[in-house]
């Protein structure tokens, strides 16, 4: 009993609050306190900013906070001092603190991988209306078609890194705070989904990731990381901008004791641009146009400083013209989410998430009759309508092990179920023409799809043996299954089902195991070495397996028989920071993927989707920050990516040696931002992508009569030329609430190819302008 009593008076505390420059508090941050002897303690930081710690004994504690997106903070204390108050500061590079790259709280100079984050102050700085185009100023990230999901077509956006395997399926899982955010069916991402409103940063971990995060992730993970809810606060952001292109973001959040709560919502309209050349233009060519409603609502919980929780509800809406006549996709979406961090008694932590997903998707295409000459006739090809549900759900747990060992373990399920409902049509006989428009009859029923299950667990020990030494030791095993596939297929005439009918789809499945090993190493205060060898994998997604679609005049087939892609690869890398406000760092990386999946070319307008026996994706990249006192900042980045096919088989034997489609060899992105509350913000941003093939046998070209018009000197006999851009934005505090704002997409109205056969082009320049209205009330 005494001995008992001796030990409660020994307990000591460690609590305080930490906040950022401007005195707002920073949720969700990790604190950790080092006592003089002994193990580590840690907790997390609850809505309101503030912590608590019980220390084993009284005196002098290290006290460590890392906060997503801030420099690391360390400060002395004393168990009886009372409570403290820590701010953390804007970070170069290497200072700030990610939590994707390792599933937790880390320096990314500690961290031996390529990492990038946008900050919410660059997202606020850039003049872009949607996500896509606001990552595009990391030079690693590349859309599939190289235009703004303003006019490009869903489908068309799968996201890559350093080019591993550039399709609409994304090889590179994108996240929302933790919870998947790629299309379930296909793989793609719908970046008008993003709540710009509401972003804190983005986490980019550049190279495969498979061996944390599994499918997916065999090219990296994009983390869109949100604010936490705050007292009554509202902001809203209304813009507008040439094409007729009106714009609302709201935000609104409030907290009662243990509760918090957000809503916002996005909302856009455009009459867009034409995507067509001007000289190969036709009659059906109109312009390519989006119109989105995003709406989601979040509660978060604290039921004690152990413990917090959250929940949010989404819905999205889109509707969108393809740029001719009478071709059109829209889609509905309903996701449902929700999780839990808990500390637990022996100090570990437990983070549990769930989401479910029920999408509607409707895609039609046209077919134009004479594509090549004056483009003034089109008809109805297909109409599809793709209903996908999803289910999943992921556990964590986080505990360190001494000095030592920060070691972790989790595990994580989905299951996915979709079908292409498709009709598809033929020339009306007689032939019958309205205007532009060609009479179509139906003539056949397609109805493919099926069902896929993954269930993935992995563990893994941040070992730091010396204070200098940080090793990183991951492995994780993934079972997939693809079930209850088929491809029922009825002539509309005949009421029978065509040759290509089969009800039942044999089952696949398979078991990966993903190992990583990294380590970095301190040379000095300033110079850091590291390296990485990493393996990963990607199973095909339903719409590579069951969905086909068309491109302009190429129809591409789905392949039920696909294997799954695996990827061996590492990379090094030296971070240097020559002095406090400077950071650079250089990464070679290399990556061979066995059974790539690629669009294979069988004729003219025909094309497939086939496992190629390997290609290789290799290069270097360089990244630089550089602030100049407290208002400049200047950064710039550079990607030389040599990703060609250099297996190509027997069925595939003329793609050997070719430049994978859609990755440029030479891409990079410089910007340049003053910031003084007193005057203005201004941000000037160039990016530049060198010439980049459209098809896996890099023949397709722009016709010379067509570059000519579009100031092109040159001559291409193959591929699509490459372009620089310029972006430019400003904006300026009027008074305490309300800052105005002014941006310009391709300020010097650059025109760059997207695709030949027709030749489209990119976005034009987009001039737009409103203000920031902001009420806080803490």
């Amino acid at each position: 009993m005494i001995a008992a009593l001796i030990l409660f008076l020994a307990v000591s505390s460690i609590s305080g609050v930490v906040r950022d420059t401007t005195g707002a508090v920073v949720a969700d941050a990790a604190v950790i306190v080092r006592p003089a002897s002994g193990p580590e303690l840690r907790t997390v930081t609850g809505p309101d900013g503030r912590f608590a710690v019980e220390t084993p004994e009284a005196g002098d504690v290290t006290v460590v906070v890392r906060a997503g997106g801030f420099a690391e903070k360390t400060q002395k204390a004393s168990a009886s001092g009372g409570a403290l108050d820590i701010t953390v500061e804007p970070a170069t590079l290497l200072e700030v603190v990610t939590v994707t790259p390792t599933r937790s709280e880390q320096r990314l100079g500690d961290v031996p991988a390529s990492v990038n984050v946008i900050t919410n102050e660059a997202v606020q700085a850039s003049p872009a209306l949607i996500a896509d185009d606001v990552l595009r100023q990391v030079p690693s990230f590349s859309l599939f078609r190289r235009t703004s999901s303003l006019v490009a077509q869903p489908t068309a956006q799968g996201v890559s890194l350093r080019g591993i395997g550039p399709s609409g399926q994304s090889r590179t899982l994108v996240l929302l705070d933790g919870i998947p955010f790629n299309d379930p069916f296909g793989g793609w991402v719908y970046w008008t989904r993003v709540p710009l409103a509401s972003v804190d940063r983005v986490e980019i971990t550049e190279d495969s990731s498979s061996s944390l995060y599994g499918n997916i992730a065999m090219g990296g993970v994009i983390n869109i990381i949100t604010s936490h809810p705050i007292r009554r606060t509202i902001e809203l952001n209304p813009q507008y901008g040439d094409h007729n292109s009106p714009k609302f973001d709201f935000f609104g959040s409030d907290q009662w004791n243990t509760v918090s709560a957000a809503v916002e919502g996005s909302f856009l309209h455009t009459d867009g641009f034409p995507i067509v050349a001007p000289i190969e233009r036709g009659p059906i060519d109109n312009n390519g146009n989006v119109e989105y409603k995003n709406f989601t609502a979040k509660l978060e919980f604290t039921p004690s400083d152990r413990v917090l929780g959250f929940a949010r509800a989404g819905y999205f809406s889109e509707n969108r013209n393809n740029a001719k006549v009478g071709e059109l996709n829209d889609t509905r979406w309903t996701t449902l989410n929700g999780g839990i961090r808990a500390r637990l008694q022996d100090d570990s932590d437990l983070q549990a998430r769930v989401f479910v997903d029920a999408q509607r998707a409707h895609f039609n295409f046209l077919a134009v009759t004479n594509s090549a000459t004056t483009r003034n006739v089109v008809r109805l090809a297909t109409d599809q309508n793709v209903p996908t549900n999803g289910v999943g759900g992921m556990a964590q747990w986080s505990r360190a092990l001494g000095r030592s060992h920060a070691f972790s373990a989790g595990f994580d399920w989905r299951w996915v179920d979709g079908e292409s409902q498709e009709a598809a049509y033929v020339a009306a006989l007689p032939t019958a023409i309205t205007g532009v428009t060609q009479a179509a009859t139906l003539s056949v029923q397609r109805f493919s799809g099926g069902t896929q299950q993954s269930l993935g667990a992995f563990v893994q020990d941040i070992f730091t043996p010396i204070d200098r030494l940080v090793l990183t030791l991951s492995a994780r095993v993934d079972r997939w299954n693809n079930y209850n596939g088929h491809n029922l297929e009825t002539t509309l005439a005949t009421g029978l089902p065509t040759a290509n009918n089969r009800a039942s789809i044999p089952d696949g499945n398979d078991t990966v195991v993903s190992p990583h090993v990294g380590a970095l190493y301190h040379a000095s205060d300033r110079v850091s070495v590291w390296g990485a060898a990493n393996s990963g994998f990607r199973a095909p997604t339903l719409t590579e397996l069951y969905r086909q679609f068309s491109v302009g005049a190429v129809t591409t087939r789905p392949n039920e028989l696909l294997a799954p892609e695996r990827l061996i690869g590492g990379e090094v890398g030296v971070n240097i920071a020559p002095a406090k406000n400077v950071s650079v760092r250089v990464t070679w990386f290399e990556n061979r993927i066995t059974n790539p999946v690629l669009n294979v070319t069988l004729s003219s307008t025909l094309a497939q989707k086939q496992n190629v026996p390997e290609t290789q994706v290799r290069g270097v990249q360089t990244d630089v920050d550089y602030r100049v006192g407290s208002s400049w900042r200047f950064s710039a980045g550079y990607v030389y990516d040599d990703a060609t096919v250099t297996d190509g088989g027997t069925a595939t034997a003329a793609l050997l040696g070719k430049q994978l489609q859609q990755v440029s060899k030479n891409r990079g992105t410089l910007q340049a931002a003053y910031s003084n509350p007193k005057y203005a913000t201004v941000t000037l941003g160039m990016q530049f992508v060198g010439l980049t093939y459209n098809d896996d046998l890099n023949v397709n070209f722009i016709p010379v009569a067509t570059l000519a018009d579009a100031g092109y000197a040159a001559n291409y006999p193959a591929g699509l030329p490459g372009y620089t851009v310029v972006d430019l934005s400003a904006s300026r505090q009027l008074g305490r609430n309300i800052q105005a704002f002014f941006g310009v997409q391709n300020l010097l109205d650059t025109v760059y190819f997207v695709q030949t056969n027709p030749s489209t082009i990119g976005t034009p320049r987009l001039v737009n302008a409103g203000v920031r209205v902001r009420f806080s009330g803490r």
